[in-house]
């Protein structure tokens, strides 16, 4: 099937109150758990490759990105691909080469004017492509190893009437919005601001995404889906189940040195991990 862009499908599914899983990879194996999954449940998909992935990559897009796209052409139901978390200019201006249909740019820890400034000249840069991109406002913590942020430090939290003037002012398509989740986190214990969602819901006429959903419960989850998140980012989920099931492997095989017997357990599990997420989303 054709790459599809991030776009139509974060647009479709804000038209029936409904969310595009968005999983973040790192491996080829990443990129094979999450179509197997999508494949198996007739259901589309967002492939995403942050700067941090990135960075690990040896500083090199292509490779992934590339893996990735010739995944996406192949399968069965529709797949984009998606550059998170873009700092770097130099990396931005790689993103349609590489196959993507959109970015999230992330200025988020700048001040508001240097953020807003930062944004609207990537927002011109991207659409000049024909790229769509995200952009956020508030901080959603817990990068980088970073703790998250208290619930009522300043920034912490997406304002309302400041993301509306934030989304006219910079012309992004879709805004990242910091409701209560954390990236990175281990544990399911987020509890989101409802109200918060949705009254940025009733504010806002892009689609809105959630970012840190690994550490949200389900009901959570269902609650700020039918509360206007069109776009749902996980990532350390699916590393949660991939270095468990290599742990549980190679403790009961310690003799295993075939990569293929101990990744084929990893792959297993996230296909498993992204099945639940995208099923979850689907309700």
């Amino acid at each position: 099937m054709p790459l599809v862009t991030t776009g139509e499908l974060v647009t479709r599914a804000a038209g029936t109150r409904s969310a595009v899983a968005a999983f973040n990879i790192i491996t080829l194996e990443h990129v094979e758990a999450v179509v197997a999954a999508a494949e198996s449940l007739d259901s589309p998909v967002v492939l995403q490759v942050s700067e941090n992935a990135v960075k690990f990559r040896q500083g090199r897009l292509h490779p992934l990105a590339r893996a990735a796209v010739a995944a996406a052409e192949r399968a069965a139901v529709p797949v984009a691909l998606h550059l998170d978390h873009v700092k770097s200019d130099d990396l931005l201006r790689q993103a349609a080469d590489a196959g993507c249909s959109s970015v999230m740019y992330d200025a988020a820890h700048l001040p508001y004017a240097e953020n807003l400034a930062a944004t609207r000249a990537a927002a011109d840069w991207a659409h000049s492509q024909g790229l769509w991109i995200e952009a956020e406002l508030g901080e959603v913590g817990g990068k980088n190893g970073a703790p998250p942020l208290d619930a009522h430090a300043p920034g912490a939290r997406t304002d309302p009437a400041e993301a509306r003037a934030f989304v006219t002012d910079s012309g992004v398509d879709a805004l990242a919005v910091a409701v209560g989740s954390a990236h990175a986190m281990t544990e399911r214990t987020a509890t989101l601001d409802h109200d918060l969602l949705k009254r940025l819901s009733g504010a806002l006429d892009v689609p809105l995404v959630l970012h840190g959903s690994s550490g949200v419960r389900d009901e959570e989850l269902t609650a700020a889906v039918a509360g206007g998140i069109a776009k749902v980012n996980v990532g350390t989920a699916l590393n949660l189940a991939l270095t468990g099931a290599l742990r549980d492997h190679l403790a009961a095989h310690p003799d295993a040195v075939d990569p293929r017997t101990y990744l084929r357990s990893g792959r297993d599990a996230m296909t498993g991990a992204a099945r639940r997420i995208i099923t979850l989303l689907a309700r």
